[in-house]
C-alpha cells in the first residue's frame, strides 16, 4: 500500500510539473515501430506530458545524435537505447538519470526479470527503463511450403530441423532463407549455438569466455551443423535483406527462417497470421534458451528542467496498459511478467510465458559483449560461413575472438 501511494505521489507531482515539449530521440521508423511509438507518445501525453518527436533512420545515428547532444550540453529528455556496453559507459561517466527510487516504487523487481533488470543496472543502480523485449533467433515458417513438402510438424531438434531442410529441398524450394550479411549471419550462428549447444555453453561461450568451452567438442558440433545449414540456402542469399528474405518464407518459396521476432510486420502487413500463414517458435523445443534484448529508455542527465518529464515518461512506460499496447503494435514482448497477454498474437504469448521462465532466459549478443569484440566475432563466423574454412581454424578464430580483452587489438 506504502508502495502504490508513493508511486501515485510521484506521477501526480510529475504530471503537473511536466512542463514544456520534450525531445524523445529514436530510431522507431518502421510502419510497425511508428505505430508502436505513438501508442507510447499518447499515453504520455495523455498522462500530462509533452512529447516532441526527434526520429532517426538508425540506431547509429541516433545514438551518435546522443552523443553530440551530451557533448554539447544539450541532452534530449530521453532516449531509446538497448543495453549494451554503450550503455554501461554512459551510465558510468555520470551521463544518465538514476532511476532506483522509481523501480522502488513501482516494484519493477516483483514484475519485470532479473535479466533485464541487470542490463540495465550498473554498480547498483538502475539507469535505464526496460520497454520491450526482442528475441533475434526465433524459427519462422511457412505454412504452405511445409504442406508442399510433406512436412508435417514444426521440428523440435536439430535432427528433425536437417530432416525437414531435406523434403523442403527435394521438392524444389528453399529450405532455409537467410540474408547472407555479416550480421545476419551472426544471428544464425546464436541460433545454432542456442538450441543445439544449450544455455550452459551458450553462456560459457559469449559471456564467460570459457577456454575450455572454447576449445571443447560442443562447440566443435555446433559450428559443423551450422556449416552444415550453408547447402539449405539459394544463390541469391548473400548480401540480402532481412526483410526480402521474410518475403520468401510469405510467398511460399522458402520453408524455414531464423530471425528476431520484428519479422512478424512483414507477415502482418502481407495479411498473414499465426498459425494459418506462418509458424512461430521461440526455440526448437521449450527448455532452449530464450535470447532477450530489446528496447530500453535512458533518461540523460541535464540542468534539471526536464527531471519532472523524465519521471513521468519513465512511469508512464512501464504501466501494463503502455506494454501491451507497445508490444501488440511493435511485435515484441512486453518487459513485464504480470500481464495478462492473451490480446496479444500467438507468437507473442509464446514469448510471453518464455519469458516468466528464469531458467531459460539469456542476455543477446551486445549485453554480453563490447562493440569491438562484437565485430570481430560477427566477421569471424561470417567468414566461416561464407569461406571454405576448416571447422577447426574457425573454433580457433573465435576463441582468440572472445579470449582477447583488449579491444584495440582484435583481430
Amino acid at each position: 500500500m506504502l508502495r502504490a501511494c508513493a508511486l501515485a505521489s510521484l506521477l501526480l507531482a510529475a504530471t503537473a510539473q511536466a512542463g514544456p515539449p520534450s525531445d524523445v530521440l529514436h530510431w522507431w521508423t518502421s510502419p510497425g515501430e511508428v505505430a508502436a511509438k505513438q501508442a507510447l507518445a499518447d499515453a504520455y501525453r495523455a498522462a500530462g506530458g509533452r512529447w516532441r518527436d526527434m526520429a532517426l533512420v538508425s540506431s547509429e545515428q541516433a545514438r551518435g545524435a546522443l552523443q553530440a547532444r551530451l557533448r554539447a550540453g544539450n541532452p534530449p529528455m530521453a532516449a531509446q537505447f538497448n543495453p549494451s556496453r554503450d550503455f554501461v559507459q554512459l551510465a558510468r561517466e555520470g551521463r544518465l538519470a538514476q532511476l532506483d527510487a522509481l523501480a522502488d516504487a513501482g516494484r519493477w523487481a516483483a514484475a519485470l526479470p532479473a535479466v533485464l533488470l541487470d542490463a540495465v543496472r550498473v554498480d547498483g543502480h538502475l539507469y535505464a527503463v526496460p520497454l520491450s523485449v526482442h528475441m533475434p533467433v526465433w524459427l519462422w515458417s511457412s505454412k504452405a511450403a511445409l504442406a508442399r513438402a510433406g512436412v508435417k510438424a514444426e521440428p523440435r531438434t536439430m535432427d528433425e530441423l536437417f530432416a525437414a531442410l531435406d523434403k523442403l529441398q527435394a521438392a524444389g524450394l528453399i529450405a532455409l532463407a537467410h540474408g547472407g550479411q555479416p550480421w545476419q549471419d551472426l544471428n544464425l550462428f546464436t541460433a545454432v549455438l542456442a538450441n543445439q549447444g544449450g544455455r550452459d555453453l551458450y553462456l560459457a561461450v559469449l559471456r564467460d569466455h570459457d577456454p575450455a568451452a572454447l576449445q571443447g567438442e560442443a562447440l566443435r558440433q555446433v559450428l559443423v551443423s551450422y556449416k552444415r545449414l550453408r547447402r539449405y540456402v539459394d544463390s541469391a542469399s548473400p548480401g540480402r535483406s532481412w526483410n526480402d528474405t521474410t518475403g520468401l518464407l510469405i510467398s511460399g518459396r522458402a520453408g524455414f527462417q531464423f530471425m528476431g521476432d520484428w519479422v512478424k510486420g512483414e507477415f502482418t502487413a502481407a495479411g498473414q497470421q499465426p498459425g494459418r500463414d506462418y509458424g512461430c517458435a521461440p526455440g526448437l523445443n521449450p527448455r532452449s534458451p530464450y535470447v532477450v534484448g530489446g528496447d530500453v529508455l535512458v533518461f540523460p542527465r541535464g540542468d534539471g528542467s526536464t527531471q519532472a518529464a523524465q519521471q513521468l515518461l519513465a512511469q508512464v512506460a512501464i504501466q501494463p496498459a503502455t506494454q501491451l499496447a507497445f508490444s501488440a503494435r511493435k511485435g515484441s514482448v512486453p518487459v513485464r511478467t504480470d500481464l495478462d497477454t492473451r490480446s496479444l498474437d500467438s507468437c507473442a504469448q509464446q514469448g510471453a510465458a518464455a519469458l516468466r521462465d528464469g531458467s531459460r532466459l539469456v542476455g543477446n549478443t551486445e549485453m554480453l559483449l563490447p562493440q569491438p569484440q562484437l565485430t570481430a566475432l560477427e566477421q569471424a563466423v561470417s567468414d566461416f560461413w561464407q569461406r571454405d574454412l576448416p571447422v577447426t581454424a574457425a573454433q580457433q578464430r573465435i576463441a582468440q575472438v572472445l579470449h582477447n580483452t583488449d579491444n584495440r587489438r582484435l583481430p
